[in-house]
C-alpha cells in the first residue's frame, strides 16, 4: 500500500499542481466553446445585430443594451447571463440565488432592467415588434420553474431561429428602415462602428 501512496511530501505538491492544472485548462475550453455556441446561435437567428449599444432611455439619459438582433419576428433584445449552478428566481423575486458546488450569491432579478430596455428600443421603433429574453448559459439549471422572458440558448434558438432563410430575408424588408433609426440612435462614439457594420 506504501508503494502505491507516495509517501514524498513533493510528489503530492506536483500532484496537486497538475490537478489544478487540468482543472482550469477544462474551465477555459469549457467557458470559450459555450462563448463560441453563443455567437453561432446569435448569428443563426439574427439578419443583423449590434452588441453593446447606448441608446436614449426616455429620461435623457440612457440605457446599454447587450445584442439588439433584427430577426424575422422584429427586433429582439438578449440580455446574457453567465451563471454556473441551481437558480432560483420567480417573475415576482426582487433577489433570484445561484446555488453551486462551489458558492451560493444572490443576484437582483433582471427582468425590470430587461422591459426597460425593451421600453427604450419601442420609443424609437413603434410600430415594430420589440421582444426581450433573458438568456442563461448551458451551466445554468433552473429546477423550480423558469420565470418569463427567460430562455437557454436551445430554446432561444428554436423560438427566434427562422428555418426558411430566404423567406426571413423577404420579412424582415419591412423591419430595415426602423432598424436604421435604432442604429440612428445610438449614442457616443459607438455609432460609427454601428454604422461601419456591413447589413446581412
Amino acid at each position: 500500500m506504501a508503494d502505491f501512496f507516495p509517501t514524498d511530501q513533493s510528489t503530492w505538491v506536483v500532484a496537486g499542481g497538475v490537478i489544478v492544472v487540468l482543472l482550469v485548462i477544462w474551465l477555459v475550453v469549457r467557458r470559450r466553446a459555450s462563448g463560441d455556441r453563443l455567437a453561432r446561435v446569435l448569428d443563426d437567428i439574427s439578419y443583423d445585430r449590434v452588441d453593446g449599444i447606448l441608446l436614449p432611455n426616455g429620461d435623457e439619459g440612457e440605457i446599454q443594451i447587450d445584442h439588439l438582433l433584427l430577426t424575422a419576428r422584429g427586433l429582439l433584445i438578449v440580455d446574457i447571463k453567465d451563471v454556473a449552478g441551481v437558480v432560483f428566481g420567480s417573475d415576482k423575486m426582487d433577489q433570484w440565488t445561484v446555488i453551486s458546488n462551489e458558492r451560493r450569491f444572490t443576484f437582483t432579478n433582471p427582468q425590470p432592467a430587461l422591459y426597460d430596455r425593451i421600453a427604450a428600443v419601442r420609443q424609437i421603433v413603434r410600430q415594430v415588434p420589440v421582444e426581450g429574453r433573458l438568456v442563461f448559459l448551458d451551466a445554468a439549471e433552473f429546477t423550480k420553474g423558469v420565470p418569463e422572458y427567460v430562455a437557454g440558448l436551445d430554446e432561444l434558438q428554436a423560438e427566434f431561429g427562422e428555418p426558411d432563410k430566404a423567406a426571413g430575408k423577404f420579412k424582415i424588408e419591412a423591419f430595415k428602415p426602423h432598424w436604421d433609426l435604432v442604429r440612428k440612435a445610438a449614442l457616443g462614439s459607438q455609432a460609427d462602428a454601428i454604422y461601419g457594420r456591413p447589413n446581412s
